[in-house]
């Protein structure tokens, strides 16, 4: 099976704070981020259940079982992070500072987002590794694959390895980065070139017998108030996450679920990921979701994936491959842009793959321009999609009412559902008159 190469809709810029790392790459304790370590007693479990949807392929997707050969997504995870230059590139910067553009804000990204439940350490190893060709003789272009026959992705992890494997005990990692000097390549503005080849091994070994695989190329660098993001969202793909972006044809990119997730639009202001992914990457306890696959009609409080503690999802089953889903979302640490603060309603189909729309988000004001319109790098017409006090979603026999916002900033909401008509496909989600 060919490892699956995952493009990032965004790329990356400045984070300019990094602990003192170690000159070598055997050192990973020392190169974990400052800040207090995550509270891993409270590790989430994996989606059991009726409402743990079916995976159906061994690629990234929605599906809560994530396939063997991704990376852990709780607990532990360690990085092995290297710099490459070109003979026609070289490095204008040092590694530390092209390390501090990501480190430690990723690890930090991630352990507020998941509540503490992801550990991850990156070791750097701290010398520029100059490839033996010019930058332009390795064909690197958006969606370019990890083909043995050819030059690329392939030629270059040959390198790394030549240079780095007898410095690099590759057994202790479930991760691999690269960063590319930023000006090797155009500017992510012009071509975003990030790609992640997650799950399967590349066909590649380290001297160690490892299989190369999980491992994540960073190209250039992007502006906006959190860039390193980019890391983030590739390493995702390594976790099991999927493009929530929708590349149709002539490669134009449509955004179902705009700047609510990572894994769409990883662009300009912070943005957390869905509850769902939480969900699916072990981050929620089994406490924190509820499952309707019956009729009849329930009220739940949801506390804002923002903050830590309480529901923070509601997953109504529509078959084993398709369900609707309920969050709230609130400004947040982590969530920047929130500009109307709400029940955000998503559909998710795992049997859509990555880069097809598998979860799109549904607009509790269509007719709107957005909320949030002062950054080109976000959706605005989605960014005041979450529904309101009074305000009503329905679809394939369920119907979904917004309450109230409690005093705590929580969200009382509830679901009716019923028999969905006969003979029909689940219905698309959409805001409707309240009763």
């Amino acid at each position: 099976m060919k490892p699956l190469a995952i493009a990032a809709v965004a790329a990356t810029a400045l984070v300019l704070t990094s602990p003192a790392p170690p000159s070598q790459a055997g050192d990973a304790e020392a190169a974990h981020a400052a800040g207090p370590p995550p509270d891993l007693r409270l590790a989430g479990r994996a989606p059991s259940g009726p409402c743990a949807l079916r995976t159906l392929t061994a690629n990234v997707s929605e599906g809560a079982r994530t396939p063997r050969g991704y990376a852990r997504s709780s607990g532990t995870v360690r990085a092995v992070t290297f710099f490459i230059d070109f003979p026609d590139a070289p490095a204008r910067i040092s590694t530390r500072q092209r390390y501090a553009e990501f480190f430690p804000a990723v690890p930090n990204y991630y352990r507020a987002s998941s509540y503490g439940r992801l550990d991850y350490r990156s070791t750097p190893l701290h010398r520029w590794i100059r490839m033996a060709r010019p930058y332009r003789s390795y064909g690197i272009r958006r969606g370019a694959a990890f083909d043995p026959r050819g030059d690329g992705y392939h030629a270059i992890t040959r390198e790394i390895l030549d240079a780095a494997d007898h410095l690099v005990d590759f057994r202790r990692y479930d991760l691999i980065n690269v960063l590319a000097t930023p000006n090797a390549g155009p500017p992510a503005t012009q071509d975003v070139r990030s790609v992640t080849f997650a799950g399967a091994s590349t066909g590649l070994n380290t001297g160690d017998g490892v299989p190369v695989k999980n491992v994540s190329f960073i190209w250039s660098r992007q502006t906006g108030d959190s860039p390193f993001r980019v890391l983030s969202h590739e390493n995702a793909h390594s976790f099991g996450l999927p493009d929530l972006y929708y590349a149709g044809r002539g490669r134009a990119v449509t955004t179902p679920v705009g700047h609510w997730d990572p894994m769409d639009e990883d662009w300009g202001p912070s943005n957390d990921f869905l509850a769902w992914h939480k969900w699916k990457l072990g981050w929620l306890a089994p406490s924190q979701v509820r499952c309707l696959p019956g009729l009849g009609v329930r009220t739940f409080t949801l506390t804002p994936t923002s903050v830590p503690g309480g529901v923070k999802l509601v997953v109504v089953p529509l078959s084993r491959t398709r369900a609707i889903t309920l969050e709230a979302r609130a400004p947040g640490r982590l969530d920047h842009a929130v500009c109307r603060p709400g029940v955000l309603v998503t559909s998710v189909a795992t049997d859509l793959p990555s880069g097809s729309g598998p979860v799109r988000a549904s607009d509790a004001t269509p007719a709107s321009a957005g909320c949030y319109t002062k950054d080109p790098n976000v959706t605005a017409s989605l960014t005041d999609a979450p529904y309101r006090t009074g305000q009503r979603c329905t679809a394939a026999g369920v119907t979904i009412d917004v309450l109230h916002r409690t005093p705590t900033g929580a969200w009382r909401v509830t679901v009716t559902r019923r028999p969905a008509p006969a003979g029909r496909a689940p219905a698309t989600l959409t805001a409707a008159p309240p009763p």
